[in-house]
């Protein structure tokens, strides 16, 4: 194994204003090299477009990918505003292993002390997930869902190996369904928690391992 350079790029890739809204406030610098914070909309096929794209631009061809957003979560017990670090992503089209997953646990168990850290399969799908389809999802392993972070990755690693990572943020989870009153409250506290990420995210650049060539 051999360090990433600290020169190596990051980016970071979301789907929505409000997630990229977030990352932008959270942004006080510190990261091993360029970072670029993307919105890639929503949804798979826009991830998996936006995604490729930028990754055939020299500058970015060797970049460290992180998804990173909202995400529902699957399991009973979860909260808005806690957090899930992927041990892998999945859809119908693959799975990809994570990088890092317990540097990235330690990393915002540090940066966020007391919020709680999930980790699990994290499962892609193409519309929001509610109400009895979560039980579904949980049944097949996965602890949480969202729309871009599996196509995001497969799209990363497809374009030349790298490493790469999926850390979301839960908005809402099966006590605390987004049609309810309490939306707001939940909205806030993820939003919060996500602009605050970015410090284990740089710490995670700077520390992954890539597998020698």
């Amino acid at each position: 194994m051999r360090a990433q350079p600290a020169s190596a790029p990051l980016l970071i890739a979301c789907a929505l204003g409000i997630e990229h809204l977030a990352l932008r406030m959270g942004d006080r610098g510190g990261a091993g090299g360029p970072v670029t914070v993307l919105r890639t909309g929503m949804g798979p096929k826009a991830a998996e477009r936006t995604v490729t794209r930028v990754l055939a631009d020299p500058p970015l061809s060797g970049a460290a990918v992180l998804a990173t957003g909202f995400c529902a979560g699957l399991a009973p017990g979860m909260h808005p505003g806690d957090l899930v670090v992927a041990e892998e992503t999945r859809d119908p089209r693959g799975t990809v292993p994570c990088v890092g997953v317990e540097l990235l646990v330690k990393e915002l168990v540090r940066t966020l002390p007391g919020r709680t850290v999930h980790t699990g399969p994290l499962t892609g799908s193409d519309h929001v997930v509610r109400g009895p389809e979560r039980s579904d999802l949980l049944a097949t392993g996965a602890i949480a869902a969202d729309m871009e972070s599996a196509a995001t990755l497969l799209s990363a690693v497809r374009a030349s190996m790298r490493p790469v990572a999926a850390v979301r943020v839960v908005v809402d989870a099966p006590e605390h369904e987004l049609v309810r009153i309490g939306t707001v409250r939940g909205g806030i506290s993820a939003f919060r928690v996500l602009r605050s990420v970015l410090p284990a995210f740089f710490e995670w650049h700077r520390n992954v391992l890539l597998p020698r060539r």
